[in-house]
């Protein structure tokens, strides 16, 4: 059986739930994009090897919510993750957002597996084109603004590590070709929600979501419907069938 791959960050290669699980921690990403030469652009920052959350992954600029993102005291709220999605990016890359420009598209919950279980909401905020980027130079080491189709081969080749949520953003926004074109399916989808749990096949790990014949048993193999991510090393794969029986 294949344990994981140089794409995977430490962060996700520990096997077997946590006893009772962790507590969910508020948190936001926000994905910046813009108009490149042939295609639309994402900001991708690299994050230290040192940090204790997704060592060396590429990640979208985010993180925790902090109580003083919160007036009314819910760290949970869509609110307080637009602004602690502001403050962090302009923490991590040096870029100044209006948080109430900030469209919600989805939302993560790890399960109980994870060694942190950070509940986040994914933003999405168009920039211009001269828009430049100051990395920190600590938690975050390095950035490239590249197309969605790229990083998922430089990911499928090994030589970036992403976590599962980010491959999937990624995925969604690869059939877009600009800017507008992803605005306006961001602003007309509803916010899509994903509560993980992992499995195993033979194979690989496999992540599964709401809709899984196997999400709630966790048997990867459960005939039917089908709504997960495949953690191959040869390549992840996005598979999801509807059971229409």
């Amino acid at each position: 059986m294949t344990d994981v791959g140089p794409s995977i960050p430490a962060a996700w290669r520990q096997r077997g739930p946590n006893e009772g699980g962790q507590p969910e921690i508020p948190a936001a990403t926000v994905v910046l994009v813009r108009d490149g030469r042939d295609s639309l652009e994402v900001l991708l920052l690299k994050r230290a090897g040192t940090t204790s959350f997704a060592a060396d992954a590429w990640v979208f600029p985010g993180g925790r919510v902090e109580p003083s993102d919160a007036d009314d005291g819910d760290v949970f709220s869509i609110v307080a993750a637009r602004r602690a999605a502001a403050r962090e990016t302009e923490e991590e890359a040096g870029i100044i957002l209006d948080s109430g420009d900030l469209q919600a598209f989805a939302h993560w919950t790890p399960g109980p597996e994870a060694p942190k279980r950070f509940a986040t909401w994914t933003l999405f905020g168009p920039v211009g084109p001269e828009t430049e980027v100051r990395i920190d130079g600590g938690e975050i080491v390095d950035h490239q603004w590249i197309s969605p189709s790229r990083a998922l081969d430089e990911h499928r080749l090994g030589r970036i590590a992403m976590l599962p949520p980010t491959w999937m953003t990624l995925l969604r926004l690869s059939s877009y070709p600009s800017v507008v074109a992803a605005r306006a399916e961001v602003a007309e989808a509803p916010i899509e929600r994903f509560s993980s749990r992992v499995a195993t096949t033979a194979a690989c790990r496999v992540v599964l979501w709401s809709g899984d014949a196997g999400y709630q048993t966790l048997d990867a193999d459960a005939p039917g419907a089908r709504h997960r991510l495949y953690l191959d090393d040869r390549g992840w794969r996005y598979e999801r069938i509807v059971d229409t029986d």
